[in-house]
């Protein structure tokens, strides 16, 4: 994912990877939009901690999207069109406003969303 995510490779959005957020580290991180990628194996299904992270970043008014590796490997077209809705959906956050941890931030709470097995 990362290889088709960075140079701006889509649509011109930045993107990062392991990305320190708070106390935690983040697979794929768009500071434009404050939008997350996590790419999750099957140890993640119902993990207990992924749902308390994505809780913490959400209410620190990031936006997190997760897909499992196996979506992310057969069908890389599908995920990255999702990941562009995504963007094009998400406002830009207003300069100068903060997003707590010292991280630029958005106005409006976002959800996360896992891709469909």
């Amino acid at each position: 994912m990362w290889l088709l995510l960075r140079d701006r490779r889509l649509a011109g959005f930045k993107f990062r990877r392991q990305t320190p957020i708070g106390r935690y580290i983040v697979d794929l991180f768009c500071p434009q939009k404050g939008l997350i990628i996590e790419l999750d194996g099957g140890q993640h299904n119902g993990s207990v901690a992924d749902a308390k992270r994505t809780a913490w970043l959400e209410a620190n008014h990031y936006k997190v999207l997760r897909f499992w590796n196996n979506d992310v490997l057969k069908n890389p077209d599908g995920v990255l069109t999702m990941i562009l809705k995504a963007l094009q959906r998400t406002p830009s956050p207003p300069e100068g406003e903060g997003r707590g941890e010292g991280s630029t931030g958005l106005s409006d709470k976002p959800r996360g969303v896992r891709s469909p097995a």
